[in-house]
């Protein structure tokens, strides 16, 4: 008789949108960053690449959202996932938000 490695007590699983979500955010948040980085580089020189970069960031993040909170709304998933997800692509908005008001002058370093 084979023996068992472990026990499972709970019908819980790991989403695969919610996995998805996370993935998303990962992606958004490190392309934004990456873009900060180079743009810094080059002494405030922003291609178009970089900017088409943080708008295809900017709707990652938001399906990556959306995902994140319909998979956080369902029952019997565990929910380690969806609050990654969730975090890493508001982190990834913020980001977004906060080029875009540096850019028009609402905040000024």
């Amino acid at each position: 008789m084979k023996k068992r490695s472990g026990y499972i007590f709970t019908n819980k699983f790991h989403s695969s949108r919610a996995i998805m979500s996370t993935f998303l955010g990962l992606i958004s948040t490190v392309s934004l960053v990456t873009v900060i980085c180079l743009t810094y580089i080059r002494g405030g020189e922003a291609s178009l690449s970089y900017g088409l970069t943080g708008l295809l960031a900017m709707l990652m993040s938001m399906v990556g959202i959306v995902l994140g909170v319909i998979t956080a709304l369902e029952k019997d998933r565990y929910r380690l996932f969806p609050a990654l997800g969730i975090l890493f692509n508001l982190i990834a908005l913020a980001m977004v938000a906060l080029i875009i008001c540096l850019g028009v002058g609402l905040i000024g370093f």
